[in-house]
């Protein structure tokens, strides 16, 4: 049986889904904030179920809070499907839900992590090493300012939400597994000392432990290189191309000089590099092979120099998939190409 996971993007949310790897094998991460985030991201499970034939699978929803309109969309979508959806949440806000649809159960005494530690342990056997994890994380998300756990999750709340070194829409199972690695390696200071001073001086050496291959190097340096190196690993499905000239278009992937130089020396049959972000500008790095100044002006009516260049796409509508995002962009190539011909 096939799991789809969708949870929320902070600490809860994630140690929701690292309880859930523990007790299962074959399931599919997605996060997401609130708002049309998740109205999107249960579209891409939906999709999902289609591929699926006769296997049966569950979707299982934690730490977001629907509203009454998306349970009867979800519920009226999932119809037909070989799949058994219910949601495990501890928002007080989603009394409303809970009353009227028989698969969300709501809790509001316990946080998600709490919550789903409780529901799979009757389910697939306690877990000592899971408890005290949900524990740590439940002292922290519902504010238990008198548990022995409280500081220890104050500094896992701050792991999480500082761990913004993968990105998110383009690196998604990267992402959940650069998450889970943190709390799995947070966890080994929940010992009898409680050890929440340790932990917190310990974070920058379990970040890099997570991007360190062959040899040490700078944090900096060793995410640069994880990040050329993937991106080069799924170039073909993050290609691009304008007038002969053969491109790789990233998304909010940050530091775009150094990346986007790295990439383009490592894999010389590309001629540019496109990073578009949230706030529709658009920065271009070529290496010697196009003019990016004369391609940003064509495109968006941008300039610069010839090897870094930038320009902002006012009609780019910000999404939460890769896949949404290059449509748009290849909309734009093919008409301004087509405009020219």
């Amino acid at each position: 049986m096939k799991i789809f996971h969708l949870s929320h993007t902070d600490l809860d949310g994630y140690g929701a889904q690292f309880i859930v790897d523990y007790y299962f094998k074959d399931v599919e991460f997605f996060n997401s904030n609130y708002g049309r985030e998740i109205d999107e991201q249960f579209g891409r499970i939906l999709a999902r179920l289609d591929g699926l034939g006769d296997e049966k699978a569950i979707v299982l929803i934690t730490d977001l809070n629907l509203t009454l309109e998306q349970c009867a969309e979800f519920e009226e979508r999932i119809k037909g499907k070989n799949a058994k959806l219910f949601l495990l949440d501890h928002h007080a806000s989603g009394a409303e839900c809970a009353s009227k649809y028989e698969w969300y159960f709501l809790d509001s005494s316990r946080c998600a992590s709490k919550i789903t530690y409780d529901f799979f342990s009757n389910i697939c056997g306690k877990s000592d090493y899971l408890e005290k994890i949900s524990d740590v994380i439940n002292a922290v998300d519902i504010w238990l300012k008198d548990s022995e756990h409280f500081e220890m999750g104050k500094v896992c709340l701050g792991l999480i939400a500082g761990a913004k070194e993968i990105n998110r829409v383009m690196f998604e199972n990267h992402n959940n597994k650069y998450m889970f690695h943190l709390i799995k390696s947070a966890a080994k200071f929940f010992n009898e000392k409680n050890d929440y001073i340790g932990l917190d001086s310990a974070v920058h050496t379990m970040k890099k432990e997570f991007f360190k291959d062959a040899k040490d190097d700078t944090l900096s340096n060793l995410i640069s290189a994880f990040v050329v190196s993937n991106l080069s690993k799924n170039a073909d499905k993050l290609s691009i191309y304008f007038e002969g000239k053969k491109g790789l278009l990233t998304y909010n992937i940050g530091n775009t000089s150094v990346i986007g130089n790295d990439f383009l020396v490592a894999n010389d049959d590309f001629d540019f590099f496109l990073d578009v972000t949230s706030k529709k500008s658009m920065s271009f790095r070529a290496n010697g092979k196009c003019d990016v100044a004369a391609l940003s002006k064509r495109l968006v009516g941008g300039g610069g120099h010839v090897n870094a260049s930038g320009g902002m796409y006012a009609g780019f509508k910000d999404g939460f998939s890769y896949e949404m995002i290059k449509a748009q962009i290849d909309e734009l190539l093919a008409k301004k190409e087509k405009e020219n011909v």
